[in-house]
């Protein structure tokens, strides 16, 4: 190979061509879109057409978008409006939210939303992270538990105020029924939002199907450019601004639109809405090959994440007796980037919180690599990986003293 083979496409994607020309094109509108002239109108027309077009990808209305800085922004702004005023600003919110202090995550969420938790929790909210299997699926008998312990002992600070639950793991793959959890939770009258970042572009999102409060997702994980981002909410629900200032998005977001990035955006959504059918079928070809190729290849391995309900693109393997570091670099020398987790916490030493969740232990989640692909990958590409990364595990293996088995 005689470039390098980038399958890490869930931390990042490139940049579409099309969408490239658009933002080229876009940076010399500059004018502000909330100047009344012609110029400045001209650009506010393109952020309604961009907002249309986020809004399609999952089958939203359009005024339901707030358009963020990306994923993390979204996702905080969502957990701060449930310690603000805005949970109690009219009577019928009051009666619904008053008391209520359980807030509900799973454990396998991305840091944004751990953290955003943990803050809540130093305000004294009461913080539970909901369990899941060995698949990764959220341990539903649990969660209803946590879901119905105050309707059943009459506590109303136990009742649930918010759900948190991503559609799909970053990590892992793994894709949760959103439907039934989020039913589950409107039954013990609790918000819900799921953290779409890694699903949408990648599976079919329908927010009226899912039956979300929230929805939040990105433009760099859909061949977008960073530094922009959606929120989705319905219709009448709470939601404080978490940067105050201008009159931008209604008051709920203040600052000088991102015109170029918004409006790119908006053309990385179109073209992943009319992709997505075919993108999926190729995603889940290669994914198949690399992992029948390395479960062909290499003795002793694990397969992370459910065998079904799992990303296209997406497959965490875990190499015992390997140190995932040391294949990550390994790997590196042969020209091909992949991850051992969420780029978000590269550089921790502490094993995958998403695999130690499903039961994974410390040796063999340090020892696991996560390969996602994206459009540019090839099955040539693959091929080369299945023929570089068993030779690395065999070596890297004989260096090691303790060879986990299954």
């Amino acid at each position: 190979m005689n470039k390098r083979i980038y399958l890490d496409y869930n931390a990042t994607t490139p940049v579409d061509s099309r969408v490239q020309d658009i933002f080229i094109r876009e940076l010399n509108n500059f004018a502000n879109a909330s100047s009344m002239h012609e110029d400045g109108r001209t650009v506010a027309a393109a952020l309604n057409e961009a907002r249309k077009r986020v809004a399609s990808l999952i089958h939203a209305d359009a005024e339901q978008i707030l358009f963020t800085s990306g994923g993390s922004e979204s996702n905080n702004t969502i957990f701060r409006t449930m310690s603000s005023p805005a949970m109690e600003a009219t009577t019928s919110r009051k009666e619904r939210f008053a008391g209520k202090k359980r807030i509900l995550v799973s454990a396998i969420e991305h840091p944004c939303v751990m953290e955003s938790a943990k803050y809540l929790a130093t305000l004294g909210m009461d913080v539970h992270f909901v369990p899941v299997d060995a698949d990764g699926r959220v341990d539903e008998d649990r969660y209803r538990e946590l879901l119905f312990e105050g309707e059943k002992t009459g506590r109303r600070d136990l009742m649930p105020l918010l759900v948190s639950i991503m559609m799909a793991n970053n990590e892992i793959g793994t894709i949760q029924d959103i439907s039934r959890l989020s039913a589950l939770a409107h039954e013990a009258g609790a918000l819900f939002h799921t953290d779409a970042v890694q699903a949408a572009g990648k599976i079919p999102v329908d927010v009226s199907v899912l039956g979300v409060d929230y929805l939040t997702y990105s433009g760099h994980k859909i061949y977008g450019p960073k530094g922009v981002g959606a929120l989705y909410f319905a219709k009448g629900v709470p939601l404080d601004p978490l940067i105050r200032g201008g009159h931008q998005e209604k008051g709920l977001r203040a600052g000088t639109y991102n015109a170029p990035a918004i409006i790119a955006f908006g053309e990385a959504a179109l073209i992943a809405a009319e992709r997505l059918d075919e993108w999926g079928t190729r995603m889940r070809s290669l994914r198949n090959r690399l992992r029948d190729g390395f479960v062909a290849k290499v003795p002793n391995i694990r397969i992370n994440g459910h065998p079904e309900q799992v990303l296209p693109n997406t497959l965490n393997v875990s190499f015992p007796g390997a140190e995932g570091e040391a294949i990550l670099l390994s790997m590196d020398l042969e020209g091909i980037d992949v991850s051992t987790g969420s780029a978000c916490a590269s550089g921790d030493l502490e094993p995958s919180h998403v695999l130690v969740a499903t039961g994974v232990g410390p040796e063999l989640a340090h020892g696991s690599i996560r390969f996602s692909m994206g459009n540019e990958t090839t099955a040539d590409e693959i091929d080369y990986v299945l023929e570089k990364v068993p030779p690395i595990i065999a070596r890297l293996r004989s260096f090691s003293t303790v060879i986990h088995k299954e």
